[in-house]
């Protein structure tokens, strides 16, 4: 999954799957952003960790403090920075920028 660009990867999956994660790991709060019009994706979140979910793909991230601006997750390969409506989605050394399109 990673040997391709975020841009490419995002295009080839189908339009956003009404995908949950499980119970357990209670996100209570899901965004949706667009994505370069390449697709969407949803980010669902609590105070420690987030999901970044595209179709049938999944990342799991944990939270960053640092005091830089925006909330940011990361599980190593990945970083998602959350500034208000915008999404960064970080792979050195890409990275995509994401709208918010409503909560989900």
């Amino acid at each position: 999954m990673f040997s391709r660009p975020i841009a490419a990867r995002l295009a080839l999956v189908l339009p956003l799957v009404a995908m949950v994660s499980p119970w357990w790991e209670d996100y209570v709060i899901r965004d949706s952003f667009l994505c370069s019009e390449r697709g969407s994706v949803l980010v669902e979140r609590n105070d420690v960790q987030a999901s970044l979910i595209n179709g049938p793909m999944r990342q799991t991230l944990f939270r960053e403090h640092q005091d830089l601006p925006g909330l940011r997750f990361s599980n190593g390969d990945l970083r998602l920075i959350i500034q208000g409506d915008e999404l960064t989605i970080e792979q050195w050394p890409q990275a995509l920028t994401c709208l918010r399109t409503d909560h989900a």
